[in-house]
């Protein structure tokens, strides 16, 4: 949940959807995301929407929250159809959502599915700082619903810890892993940053074979990305800590990459590793399938049929909004063919499904077959159509959906070209 909003439309203070928007609910799943903003410190590296207690202000406390998020959930109801399809995937995120009770968690989930209803095999799932949790917290979560925990460990390391400003001790990590486990967790994911500046090459094999040692069956790997405005950010600007490097970057993700696989680990996106595909994440491939999903809280962003709209960041103006009964939308957008098609390439091509080249202008196809000449992609199997990123794809995927990118935007100038001259010839 970056901490900066996007520039958009104003959204109408009762949040009503379009009809185009409400028709794009019919036969697609549903998800849910409930932002929990609150953090009990500061990480050097992270700009989330996160507050922590002295941050927060008048009018808003870890005791009421819960209420105010019922508050836009009630809103969601009144705001989407009727004939909504029951809700797949819900996924508390932050912050640290599991600085509430358990109990405050299950009211939200209770009223998520009194409102929509759950799909019977629904993922549910709470992310959590791995200090964050004690057996007894896992074995309510557990019994309230939950069936999918992510941890994160971020590091195995106690140096890569303290740069970061991650407080919990590398063992609590897996021991969180081994409570989770106690508790009925069957799905469990631990988060990984590399490249941290002083981070080493053998520091980061470390936390991998940490991370693959407990069992878990999903591993996410992020690179470090040092966001302005940040500790982190200001600790490189004065030379306190080096800035990543990108080849370093590039050689931290190989290792990752091999000993994942080595493990029975498989990428199904470019940052995320599972065992089997029961412990992929659904919630998040709503989000890489441009699906809908209603995200609650404050900054948290929502999409509905081709259109998005992202909430108030603050607490405090996020709780008088519904408070007042409006929407706490800050802003929205209806997505245009162009935009449409500019997210699908930019997902899609992150994935291990692939890319699907029958819809892509005849110049982006061009280039996707230039991708396989140069051994950074792969058609994929049975004539699907698709394109893969190879290993060294993956590595260049930014680099290869710019390039995608500009080739549809030629076709688009060219097709323009076309219209204009039909309407000058009338």
């Amino acid at each position: 949940m970056p901490s900066a909003l996007p520039l958009g439309d104003p959204a109408p203070a009762d949040g009503r959807l379009g009809e185009a928007a409400r028709a794009g609910l019919r036969g697609e799943p549903l998800g849910f995301y409930v932002h929990v903003p609150f953090c009990a410190s500061r990480c050097g590296y992270c700009d989330f929407n996160t507050y922590t207690a002295t941050e927060l202000g008048p009018g808003v406390s870890h005791g009421s929250y819960a209420d105010t998020v019922l508050a836009e959930i009630h809103l969601a109801r009144a705001v989407l159809p009727a004939a909504a399809p029951p809700v797949s995937t819900v996924f508390f995120g932050g912050g640290t959502p599991t600085l509430l009770p358990a109990e405050h968690l299950g009211v939200i989930l209770k009223e998520i599915a009194g409102e929509f209803g759950l799909a019977p095999d629904a993922e549910v799932t709470t992310e959590a700082n791995p200090e964050s949790v004690t057996p007894s917290y896992l074995a309510k979560l557990r019994d309230i619903g939950f069936n999918r925990i992510s941890l994160g460990m971020q590091s195995a390391v106690p140096r890569v810890l303290e740069v970061l400003d991650r407080k919990h001790r590398p063992a609590r990590a897996v021991a969180a892993v081994a409570e989770a486990r106690q508790a009925g967790f069957e799905h469990i994911n631990l988060d990984l940053i590399y490249g941290t500046p002083l981070e080493t090459d053998e520091d980061w094999r470390v936390s991998l074979e940490t991370a693959i040692d407990t069992d878990v069956d999903h591993i996410s790997a992020y690179s470090l990305i040092v966001e302005e405005g940040t500790a982190l950010a200001r600790q490189v600007a004065t030379g306190v800590v080096p800035p990543p490097d990108d080849d370093v970057l590039a050689d931290r993700y190989l290792l990752a990459d091999d000993l994942l696989a080595e493990a029975g680990y498989h990428w199904y996106e470019v940052s995320n590793w599972a065992r089997s595909e029961a412990a992929q994440c659904r919630h998040n491939q709503i989000y890489w399938s441009g699906g809908n999903w209603w995200g609650a809280g404050p900054g948290a962003h929502s999409h509905i049929g081709g259109t998005r709209w992202w909430n108030v960041k603050h607490p405090s103006r996020y709780a008088a909004a519904l408070d007042a009964g409006r929407s706490p939308a800050a802003g929205r957008e209806t997505l245009n063919e162009e935009a449409l098609l500019t997210e699908r390439l930019m997902l899609e091509v992150r994935m291990a499904s692939g890319l699907d080249l029958n819809w892509l202008p005849e110049p982006a196809t061009e280039h996707a077959e230039q991708c396989v000449i140069w051994g950074l992609a792969e058609r994929a199997p049975l004539g699907s159509g698709r394109l893969v990123l190879t290993q060294r794809g993956r590595l260049l995927a930014d680099a290869v959906v710019r390039d995608l990118l500009d080739a549809v935007k030629l076709d688009a100038v060219k097709l323009n070209a076309v219209k204009l001259d039909a309407v000058k010839k009338d």
